[in-house]
């Protein structure tokens, strides 16, 4: 299928969304949003997806929201933002609780609803020419995207407070030391380095990957024996999984585990 607003394929059990608006800096509107909403759910609906990467068309990852879209929409800002929203955090819900691990490739500037998305992704690979900013309030809006959840788990509350409301840019070796993106690379081999990572993670446990990344992320709001008991309940599961009986067998039999997702 195609799409208007960015490409979506499967290689190799990796699915790539770029996002492919270069014209408009790769800027969200309303028909970006359902878009991608679209490819999660086919990205989440396909098994033979075992990891997604995302990236953005062009020198800028996301600049964020299409301003001048919402300024062309006059006294109809607020329900073209209410779609808008709608679409962007349906996708960002089915990206952080899909099993594939979700990779950002952060190729430029990555700014409002863009530093949202990359932070709701399990990895972050900036390019040296990364840049993260918050940007919200600097057009006197306030944060969405799922900023405001992942945000303060990363950084802590005073940071985010910070990022939200002095709109501060990091550059990408600042990102990472503020716990945002995982490593830096050379802009020239973002793309290399994504597939090689990409490809890494679509060979192991996939079902076990999706498990874990929920226990991390909905950990947060439970008491330690809550959390003990999702973990002892979780582990449970997995157990009776095919990679869990490969992977056991396979360490056991001193050898490399074969996992095919299952």
């Amino acid at each position: 299928m195609t799409y208007s607003t960015l490409l979506y394929e499967v290689r190799e059990a990796v699915a790539w969304i770029t996002l492919n608006r270069p014209q408009a800096a790769n800027a969200l509107n309303a028909e970006m949003g359902r878009e991608l909403m679209e490819v999660t759910l086919a990205a989440d609906e396909d098994a033979g997806v075992r990891a997604v990467v995302i990236t953005g068309a062009g020198s800028l990852f996301c600049a964020g929201g299409d301003l001048r879209a919402f300024s062309e929409s006059g006294e109809r800002v607020s329900s073209t933002l209410k779609e808008i929203t709608t679409y962007l955090h349906a996708a960002i819900s089915r990206l952080a609780r899909m099993d594939p691990p979700v990779v950002a490739a952060v190729n430029g500037a990555a700014a409002g609803a863009g530093m949202s998305l990359a932070c709701a992704c399990d990895f972050v690979m900036a390019a040296e020419t990364a840049r993260f900013t918050m940007a919200y309030t600097r057009a006197g809006l306030t944060p969405d995207g799922s900023a405001t959840y992942f945000l303060p788990r990363l950084v802590g509350p005073r940071r985010a407070l910070e990022l939200t409301l002095t709109n501060r840019t990091l550059s990408a070796q600042e990102a990472v030391e503020w716990g945002i993106a995982n490593r830096v690379v050379a802009a020239d081999a973002l793309l290399e380095e994504a597939q090689a990572l990409a490809t890494q993670l679509a060979v192991g446990p996939t079902r076990a990957f999706g498990t874990a990344k929920r226990l991390l992320r909905e950990g947060w709001n439970e008491s330690l024996e809550s959390q003990m008991e999702n973990e002892s309940r979780a582990i449970a599961a997995i157990a009776r999984s095919a990679d869990s009986r490969e992977g056991i067998a396979a360490f056991l039999e001193k050898r490399a585990p074969r996992f095919t997702g299952r």
